[in-house]
C-alpha cells in the first residue's frame, strides 16, 4: 500500500475509535503528535492521540466522521485531510454526565510520511467550540 491508503486506512482507524493496536500499523516507530489546542496541547505521540480516540467511544459511542477534502503533497510527503467530526454526548465516561448535545466539528490533520509510514501528524482543529457543543465548557 502506498502513502494515500496508508492514510486513508489511518484516518478510518482513528476516527472511528480502533486506538493505537489497529493505528500502529500505519505509522513509524515513535510516530509524533502536536495540535495547538487546549485539549491535546501536552500529547506529544501518535499512539496517545488514537488511544484518546478509542476512549471518546465512552461518552460518544456514535462518534463518526465526515471526509470533506483530503490532498497529496509528493514533494513533501505530506497528506492533508479535512473531515467534519460528528458525535452525540449520550454515554458515562465524559468530564460531566451524558448532556444529550451533538458536536460537528470540522478539523485537518497534516500527515507527514517517511516513505509509506506516518512519522508525525498535526491535528488542525478548535476544540473551544467544540467543547461548548457537547456542553462540557
Amino acid at each position: 500500500m502506498g502513502m494515500k491508503e496508508n492514510a486513508l486506512a489511518f484516518f478510518d482507524a482513528c476516527e472511528t475509535g480502533k486506538g493505537w493496536s489497529v493505528c500502529k500499523q500505519w505509522c513509524s516507530a515513535g510516530a509524533s503528535f502536536s495540535s495547538q489546542t487546549d485539549l491535546f496541547g501536552e500529547t506529544e505521540t501518535l499512539e496517545a492521540y488514537t488511544e484518546s480516540m478509542a476512549h471518546l467511544l465512552e461518552p460518544m459511542p456514535d462518534m463518526r466522521y465526515e471526509m470533506i477534502a483530503f490532498g497529496i503533497d509528493e514533494d513533501r510527503n505530506t497528506i492533508c485531510a479535512a473531515a467534519t467530526f460528528i458525535a452525540t454526548h449520550t454515554g458515562d465516561g465524559g468530564p460531566v454526565p451524558p448532556t444529550g448535545k451533538t458536536v460537528a466539528s470540522e478539523y485537518c490533520y497534516v500527515i507527514k510520511f517517511d516513505g509509506e509510514k506516518i512519522s508525525h501528524m498535526t491535528k488542525i482543529w478548535n476544540d473551544t467550540i467544540a467543547m461548548r457543543q457537547a456542553g462540557w465548557d
